[in-house]
C-alpha cells in the first residue's frame, strides 16, 4: 500500500487535479456548503431595475440544508446535520437551569422499576427552564437563539421590556436574534384599544397581533395561521406540537360560527315557517361548540381546543431535524439511547417472538414484550375512556403501508 500512495504524493504537485484525491489533512473538516453571493455581498452592477419590484429576501435559502462532512473517519462518512450557524455557541443562562439527576436517567421511576427501555448512560445535561405559558405581558427581545439537549426544537432567550427579566421560551422557525415578541394572554393592550376606536376590529387586531413569536389566546387567532405550542387547558402551558417542525392549523372558532346563527335565526324562517325549538342536547353542544376552537393537526388529527388556551403563532424551529443521520452507534448512546434488540433475536422466555430454530417467529401476531398486539390499529386505550376533544380522529396503520397502498 505505500509503493501506489507515495506514487500518488508524487503526482500531486506536478497534476493539481490529484489533490482531492490525497488530501493531506488527518483530521475530519466541514465541506462548504454553496453560498448565494447576491445574498450577504453587494452586487457590482450599479443599478437593477428589477430589485424595485423584487419581494424582499428570505433569511433562509429554500430547501433542505444539512452538512456533510469528510470521510476522514468511518464515524462521520454518513453524519448529516442540519445547519444551524445562527445558534449560541456559548453556554446556557446558569439560573434557568438545573441539573438532570437521579434515576430517571436510566428509565426508572421513584420505585427504581424501568418504565423506558433503552434510556440510560448518556452524556449529563442541565434542564432548561422553558417558559410554554408566556403569561408576562409585554414585548420581549430576543437576544440568542441557543440549542436545547432535552428537546429538538430550538429556545429563545428573551428579555422583557419593562422588567428586564431573562426566561427561554421555543423558538419559532425564522426567529433570530434581535426580533421583538409580544404575549397577549392577558388581553388585549391599552394602545391597541385606542387605535381601533375602542371597538375590536379583526381584521387591524390580527393585523397588529398574529405575527410569528406572539402567544395569543386561540380566539384571537385568525382562521387558518399555523401555531404551535398549544395548551389543552386555560392557564397552562403550551403541551401540543412543541418538537422540532411541529405545527397545527386553526380552522374554525366556534365564536365566529355562534354569531353567524345568531344573525341568521329568527322567528321565522325563509318561507314564513316557524323553527322548531332546540333541545336541552342541542343547545348544550352549540354552547359547547361557542367555547372552542377546532385544530388541525399534522397526524390529521380535528380536535377542539378552548379559545382561552395559549398558541403560539409559527412553526416550531428547527424543521430539519427528522433528516439527521447520527452516522454512529456512539453518537446514540451520547444521546442516551441504549441498543434496542428485536423481539425476534431473544429466547422464548424474554419475548413472544423469541425462541425457536431460525428466524421465523412462528404463526404469532406481532405482539409486545408484554403480550399485547403491537400492530394493526389495535388500541390500548379503554373502550369506556373516549377523547371528548377529538372530532376526526387521526388515520392509523390498520395493517397496511401508509404511503401509496390501501
Amino acid at each position: 500500500m505505500l509503493q501506489p500512495r507515495m506514487a500518488l504524493m508524487g503526482l500531486r504537485l506536478p497534476f493539481r487535479c490529484l489533490s482531492s484525491i490525497v488530501p493531506s489533512r488527518a483530521y475530519s473538516t466541514v465541506i462548504r456548503e454553496q453560498e448565494n453571493p447576491s445574498a450577504d455581498e453587494p452586487s457590482s452592477s450599479t443599478f437593477d431595475p428589477s430589485i424595485a419590484f423584487a419581494p424582499p429576501p428570505t433569511r433562509d435559502d429554500a430547501g433542505i440544508l444539512l452538512r456533510s462532512y469528510t470521510p476522514r473517519t468511518p464515524g462521520i462518512r454518513h453524519l448529516r446535520r442540519p445547519v444551524n450557524d445562527h445558534l449560541w455557541k456559548g453556554r446556557p443562562v446558569q439560573k434557568l437551569t438545573f441539573p438532570k439527576r437521579g434515576q430517571s436517567k436510566g428509565g426508572r421511576n421513584n420505585t427504581g422499576r424501568v418504565t423506558v427501555r433503552h434510556h440510560g448512560g448518556g452524556h449529563k445535561r442541565r434542564i432548561r427552564m422553558v417558559d410554554f405559558a408566556r403569561a408576562a405581558p409585554g414585548p420581549h427581545l430576543v437576544e440568542r437563539i441557543e440549542h436545547d439537549p432535552g428537546r429538538s426544537a430550538h429556545i429563545a432567550l428573551v428579555r422583557s421590556q419593562e422588567t428586564q427579566k431573562l426566561s427561554y421560551i421555543l423558538a419559532a422557525e425564522g426567529m433570530r436574534a434581535g426580533d421583538v415578541v409580544h404575549s397577549f394572554m392577558s388581553g388585549i393592550p391599552e394602545e391597541l384599544w385606542k387605535s381601533m376606536g375602542g371597538t375590536v376590529d379583526p381584521g387591524v387586531l390580527a393585523a397588529r397581533t398574529a405575527w410569528r413569536g406572539n402567544c395569543l389566546p386561540l380566539h384571537m387567532m385568525p382562521v387558518g395561521t399555523l401555531v404551535y405550542n398549544v395548551g389543552l387547558r386555560p392557564g397552562d402551558g403550551g403541551q401540543l406540537c412543541r418538537s422540532a417542525g411541529t405545527f397545527a392549523t386553526v380552522l374554525a372558532k366556534g365564536i365566529d360560527i355562534k354569531a353567524k346563527r345568531e344573525h341568521n335565526d329568527g322567528p321565522e324562517g325563509e318561507e314564513g315557517v316557524e323553527k322548531k325549538p332546540l333541545t336541552q342536547r342541542e343547545k348544550q353542544r352549540k354552547e359547547r361548540i361557542s367555547q372552542h376552537v377546532t385544530l388541525r393537526l399534522q397526524s390529521g388529527e380535528l380536535r377542539y381546543i378552548h379559545k382561552d388556551c395559549c398558541a403560539t403563532v409559527g412553526v416550531a424551529s428547527n424543521p430539519n431535524h427528522q433528516y439527521r443521520q447520527l452516522g454512529k452507534a456512539g453518537r446514540s448512546r451520547w444521546l442516551n439511547i441504549r441498543p434496542t434488540v428485536r423481539g425476534l433475536a431473544m429466547n422464548a422466555a424474554e419475548h413472544p417472538h423469541g425462541g425457536g430454530r431460525g428466524k421465523s417467529k412462528g404463526n404469532v401476531d406481532p405482539k409486545s414484550p408484554w403480550g399485547l398486539p403491537a400492530k394493526s390499529g389495535y388500541k390500548t386505550r379503554p373502550k369506556w375512556k373516549v377523547n371528548k376533544a377529538v372530532v376526526t380522529p387521526r388515520e392509523r396503520n390498520q395493517g397496511k403501508r401508509r404511503r401509496g397502498y390501501h
